[in-house]
């Protein structure tokens, strides 16, 4: 069946488009097109002159709509994780799975391959394999040195859902990195005490992005550039970044931005309360942090990352977009997101110009809202 949205200003991933009918057939986009080409018996979608553009795209993730899923990973947290982020324009994440023990990994695991919710595109290990000394905040006891055997298991029992993983470069070698390469993983820098040296080392034998820039690891320094410098001066490692300012003062994105360009995505890094267990997360009035204090997380939506972007930072719109859809896409090697193009997937998002979200398509289904994006 044909949908046709009209009446609205287009981002098209490349440029902002008006007069033109983005036109789906179901699940995928069949063209952005003229009014006088909609087929007559395509179902009209008015959207009153908002904008409309690809589905955000969140790398990391970690709780939402009341559940955190590290302490209930279960069908029914996923799907309100879902619910709830899905009202704030993403239309694909990866879960983030903090450091735990074996137990809880293999309930994720057996959670992920069970569902079939449209916009889960799987699983994100924060570790095990991180710094004890950039642990942040995760638990120290389950932090340890990766062992091929153990990790090849794990994999090997993930069946494909681990599609990201954060490990520090200076406990890995470049035989583990391959490895997490060779089953598909995306594999990250990050919770990291890494030397310059370390980490453009690590970039060298195949890991690709780095988790949350500036957070969690070795800071720049004119002796040593650290993790954040390392990921500066590559050419082609990415970098996830929480456009909160809390997390990082915007001045700060700035810098990055006009040094890693196309290199620099947004990711919300989102948690939810909890208060019970290994990892509680105490919610504050603009972020989460640990029962001590400490910094756990962010009430970021990833518009929210997106307008932060535009309104802090003076990143333009378009670019601010393509930040929090296309370059996350690139990142996970996804060939048919994070632009309007003929046969991608019928992902998009529609929101005005205060950022309020109207409207969600995911995989051609279309979800109306009413102010509904709330944290």
């Amino acid at each position: 069946m044909y949908k046709a949205f009209i009446n609205a200003t287009v981002f098209t991933g490349g440029e902002m488009v008006s007069g033109k009918v983005v036109l789906i057939r179901n699940s995928r986009i069949e063209a952005l097109t003229e009014n006088k080409s909609i087929p007559h018996e395509a179902e009209i979608i008015d959207c009153d002159g908002a904008y409309l553009a690809p589905g955000l795209i969140d790398l990391q993730i970690a709780g939402g709509g009341g559940y955190l899923f590290s302490a209930k990973p279960t069908a029914e947290a996923l799907q309100a994780i879902s619910d709830s982020i899905t009202k704030c324009g993403t239309t694909g994440f990866l879960i983030a799975m903090p450091t735990n023990t074996p137990e809880v990994y293999h309930e994720v695991i057996r959670t992920a391959k069970e569902n079939r919710n449209p916009a889960f595109l799987g699983l994100h290990f924060e570790g095990p394999y991180i710094s004890h000394h950039r642990k942040g905040a995760h638990m120290k006891d389950y932090i340890k040195p990766p062992e091929r055997r153990e990790l090849e298991k794990l994999l090997s029992d993930a069946g494909g859902v681990i599609k990201m993983m954060t490990v520090a470069p200076e406990v890995c070698t470049e035989e583990i990195i391959k490895l997490l390469n060779d089953y598909g993983v995306v594999v990250a820098a990050g919770h990291s005490n890494a030397t310059f040296h370390e980490a453009m080392r690590g970039f060298g034998w195949g890991i690709s992005t780095t988790t949350h820039l500036f957070n969690a690891m070795s800071q720049m320094h004119h002796r040593d550039p650290g993790l954040p410098g390392a990921a500066f001066q590559s050419e082609t490692a990415f970098a996830s970044i929480i456009a909160d300012g809390l997390h990082v003062d915007y001045n700060m994105i700035s810098i990055a931005k006009k040094l890693m360009k196309e290199r620099l995505f947004l990711i919300s890094d989102a948690v939810e309360e909890n208060l019970a267990g290994a990892y509680q997360h105490v919610r504050r009035s603009d972020r989460f942090t640990l029962p001590d204090g400490t910094l756990s997380g962010s009430l970021l939506s990833m518009i929210k990352a997106v307008k932060n972007c535009v309104e802090h930072v003076g990143i333009p719109l378009e670019e601010a977009l393509r930040m929090g859809s296309l370059y996350p896409a690139r990142v996970m090697h996804f060939s048919d997101r994070g632009q309007i193009v003929s046969g991608y997937r019928a992902d998009l998002v529609v929101f005005n110009r205060e950022y309020n979200i109207s409207m969600v398509c995911i995989n051609g289904k279309i979800n109306k809202f009413r102010n509904a994006c709330e944290k």
